[in-house]
């Protein structure tokens, strides 16, 4: 089986090795959305994974749901992102871009008055830290299907905005109870009725829009440079589905007649049992290369390659602490642990000042 060290093909990549950074909010690019010179000394650091996955990147300028969050919805937002990618290459790297709209996650403080959209017209049961503190989660306005074409097409221009700025692909972001997945799932897709039929009720219908946000992506960066993730059973933004193994079914079966690069799972955790089936039923279906992110430490991470149930694993937290993590997990070294009070919007304290191995910290 294959180790953590090996070299891994995903579509158009060769990644030295399989292990890779996930996508982390960090809340660095300040109120223009414009990614900076600190961001791309962040990820230079961390260049030696086998692929890094930029956070989530707004495909609307009214599509923000945190303070400090990148875009990738104009020219601008490319340049700031040029300076990044290019820190990355010159250090050896490879780096993709996650893209997202938040959908009902939003809040119109964020977003110059803009009423969040969604599949449906259910508030998340929660808060919302904004610029005027916390407050409730909105009410969503529920798209007409005339107006999905119109979604397709921000995910179609930041993928295509993304390899201007020098990103070697996209990752779709499907998961976690964001704009994608609120159509995916029935516990928040109530459509029926004319004008909202197309997009609810079946599997196959809410489905619909993030398929044509894939095809839209590949149709700009072509399928070896497009992923997808996905979060079957998260519970995250107040989501839920009624038969989530049958969901992505469907959906990985779809995903690998495309021939997308790789389908990420994102698991509560990945020891579970529903977790474990969820594993499986992606394997069962989608026949590239599948990621699992969630909890993993270095022994369990090769135990899911030698049990063939991933091959490669995505590690979050680990990365915010250890730029050099590659290296530490080969060694079997001690980890950083993370500051929590620095993960968001705190400059480069907590971002770009975790010690590499041998050295101590300022």
């Amino acid at each position: 089986m294959p180790s953590l060290f090996d070299p891994l093909t995903l579509g158009a990549l060769t990644l030295p090795n399989r292990i890779l950074m996930a996508p982390l909010t960090r809340a660095r690019a300040g109120r223009s959305h414009i990614a900076n010179a600190l961001m791309a000394e962040h990820y230079a650091q961390r260049a030696s994974a086998g692929l890094l996955i930029a956070e989530a990147t707004m495909v609307a300028a009214d599509g923000c749901a945190f303070t400090g969050e990148p875009g990738i919805y104009d020219e601008a937002c490319v340049a700031g992102w040029r300076q990044v990618t290019a820190a990355v290459h010159a250090a050896g790297g490879r780096m993709q871009l996650q893209i997202w709209h938040p959908g009902r996650s939003a809040h119109s403080s964020l977003n110059g008055g803009v009423q969040p959209i969604s599949s449906g017209e259910r508030a998340i049961q929660g808060f919302i830290n904004t610029p005027d503190g916390k407050q409730p989660y909105e009410t969503p306005r529920r798209l007409r299907d005339d107006e999905l074409p119109g979604i397709v097409e921000l995910f179609r221009g930041a993928t295509r905005r993304a390899l201007q700025a020098g990103f070697d692909g996209v990752q779709l972001h499907g998961a976690h109870g964001y704009l994608l997945d609120q159509f995916l799932r029935d516990g928040v897709n109530d459509r029926s009725g004319p004008g909202y039929e197309r997009y609810g009720g079946s599997i196959e219908n809410r489905a619909r829009l993030l398929l044509e946000c894939v095809d839209a992506a590949i149709a700009e960066a072509g399928a070896g440079r497009v992923g997808l993730r996905l979060s079957p059973l998260a519970g995250s933004n107040d989501l839920r589905d009624s038969d989530p193994e049958a969901l992505l079914a469907y959906l990985a079966a779809q995903l690998s007649q495309r021939g997308i690069a790789y389908l990420e799972l994102r698991h509560m955790d990945p020891a579970l049992d529903s977790e474990r089936r969820i594993a499986a039923v992606a394997r069962q279906h989608f026949k590239g290369p599948l990621l699992r992110n969630g909890g993993f430490t270095g022994a369990t991470a090769q135990a899911a390659l030698d049990e063939g149930s991933a091959d490669a694993i995505v590690f979050g937290r680990a990365y915010i602490a250890n730029p050099d993590l590659v290296e530490r997990l080969r060694l079997g070294a001690a980890l950083n642990e993370p500051e929590p009070k620095t993960y968001y919007g705190h400059g480069a304290a907590g971002y770009t000042d975790y010690p590499r191995l041998g050295a101590a910290k300022p």
